[in-house]
């Protein structure tokens, strides 16, 4: 047991730079309200796409350095609520939702009260390896970084228009933020990674759908991302059907071990 003070201890390099990634994750959620206050809409939402990156890589950099730990876990979730909670609220509100006044703030607040309470539910439920959704590998409810790029949508289909072809609608987007807000505190399965399964044969094509989807996104960005937004919304019914099934196939598995052979 090592009895120095804590002042004295050493931290490993290996330690220390997941959670930077996180603080850059962090930094990137402030920095998109500082671009809204200067009514800097798009730089704005690359602030917040690039949280989302950062947020992808630490957990990454984590487990390749197996420096996991609970404050890096602590961390990440403290920076996710400011990322992809409060930051998205504060610029669509300055966007548009701060033409109808208190309405429009209350819809901020629904958005980033459902991403706190979102998070918050993810921490309770980190080491409860039988709850069913995490056993067989699907998440509950939308994730924050795709809840943060569906709140941003509304922005991102008046940067391709060039115009406020949506802006001029704060009572439409309001009603749409709450149906973000109620699909991330929702119980719906959702996709993971560890969730979606496919065939071999058709590995080929899905990596040059990923490698078109890559190129797309340099070249359209804005148009490419509402098309990945839009097909998510749409897989959604698809992911709670596969979770009925898979759990279905467990329960049947389940029942036959414990049914004693003559």
């Amino acid at each position: 047991m090592d009895n120095r003070p804590l002042l004295f201890r050493e931290i490993s390099i290996r330690t220390i730079l997941p959670n930077v990634v996180t603080l850059l994750a962090f930094v990137a959620g402030l920095t998109a309200i500082r671009f809204a206050l200067a009514g800097k809409w798009e730089l704005a939402v690359w602030a917040v796409i690039v949280a989302g990156v950062f947020d992808g890589l630490d957990g990454t950099v984590a487990r390749l350095l197996k420096s996991t730990s609970r404050f890096g876990a602590e961390l990440d979730s403290l920076s996710d609520n400011v990322a992809f909670g409060v930051a998205p609220a504060v610029v669509l509100y300055l966007w548009t939702l701060e033409s109808i006044d208190r309405l429009g703030w209350a819809f901020a607040l629904l958005y980033a009260i459902a991403m706190a309470l979102r998070l918050a539910r993810f921490n309770a439920r980190m080491e409860d390896e039988d709850e069913p959704r995490r056993r067989l590998g699907f998440l509950t409810g939308v994730p924050a970084p795709m809840g943060a790029a569906l709140m941003l949508m509304p922005i991102m289909v008046d940067l391709v228009a060039e115009t406020d072809l949506v802006r001029g609608y704060p009572r439409t987007i309001g009603l749409y933020v709450m149906f973000v807000a109620m699909l991330m505190v929702s119980t719906l399965p959702t996709w993971s990674m560890k969730s979606i399964r496919m065939p071999k044969q058709w590995f080929s094509p899905f990596m040059l759908l990923i490698g078109a989807i890559i190129a797309g996104l340099f070249a359209r960005t804005w148009e490419v991302i509402i098309l990945l937004g839009l097909t998510y919304l749409a897989t959604l019914p698809f992911s709670y059907m596969a979770f009925r099934r898979r759990l279905g196939q467990k329960q049947r598995q389940g029942a036959e071990i414990s049914t004693p052979k003559d």
